[in-house]
């Protein structure tokens, strides 16, 4: 399927005014020093916890959002980078509210006929998933979301760390098949320069396996990237995996 890369505004999120910079560095996980523009270095949240391999590569351009509350210890949150050949979303509290508007509104083909959609299930003592859809036809179908930014040679990889909390989650979705209900695993690319996925077995080899085990029982697997600029953000078309 050939990627037209025109965003459906009908489905897609808008993005908050956008400040320009340059990365500076990226350290602590959660800080981000950019340069503006206008010649301030201002320190910004990274609302990604991840490594982010392959997009926070100083002196990139990048694009923040500002913020007034006076409760917040930082003005700006990073928002996306503008790596050589595609924009790439920064923040993973987008993903599951993209997946779940996209699906409300009929954009994910392979989720469709469900009559409810419901965000942040219980499914343990202690654990969550992103998404419960509904139907009195269909029962329950359970999805979890995660996020992919590491793309090399147009190949998107996930995880970028080693990711015990994801092991947890397919061990969820394991459980919820043999119970009879539809359990998927939703990797959405934020970004627009891949045409096929895989695990990261050289990153985290037990995420990968975790992943080919769970396959094997019955959850289904969704990959998808979006439609970026520096307006809003879609999703775009499924892209091939192998695991």
């Amino acid at each position: 399927m050939k990627n037209s890369l025109k965003t459906d505004r009908a489905s897609s999120i808008p993005l908050p005014p956008l400040i320009p910079g340059r990365l500076v560095k990226r350290y602590k996980r959660f800080l981000a020093d950019v340069r503006l523009d206008n010649g301030e270095t201002v320190t910004a949240h990274c609302p990604n916890s991840g490594r982010m391999i392959a997009c926070s590569e100083p002196g990139r351009p990048v694009f923040l959002s500002s913020h007034d509350n006076p409760r917040r210890k930082l003005k700006y949150t990073w928002e996306l980078i503008e790596m050589p050949a595609s924009l790439v979303g920064v923040n993973t509290l987008l993903p599951n509210r993209l997946v779940a508007h996209s699906i409300e509104n009929g954009r994910v083909n392979e989720l469709s006929g469900y009559d409810a959609v419901k965000r942040e299930v219980k499914v343990g003592a202690h654990s969550r998933l992103d998404i419960r859809l509904s139907s009195r036809r269909k029962g329950h179908c359970f999805v979890e979301v995660k996020n992919c930014t590491l793309v090399e040679n147009r190949v998107a990889r996930f995880p970028d760390a080693v990711t015990t909390r994801g092991r947890k989650h397919l061990e969820e979705l394991i459980k919820l098949a043999g119970e009879g209900h539809r359990a998927v695993m939703f990797f959405l690319i934020q970004r627009m320069d891949a045409d096929f996925f895989r695990p990261a077995d050289d990153i985290d080899p037990a995420y990968g396996r975790a992943l080919r085990n769970a396959h094997a029982h019955g959850v289904e697997i969704l990959v998808y990237d979006v439609c970026l600029d520096l307006d809003s953000i879609s999703l775009n078309r499924p892209v091939k995996f192998k695991i």
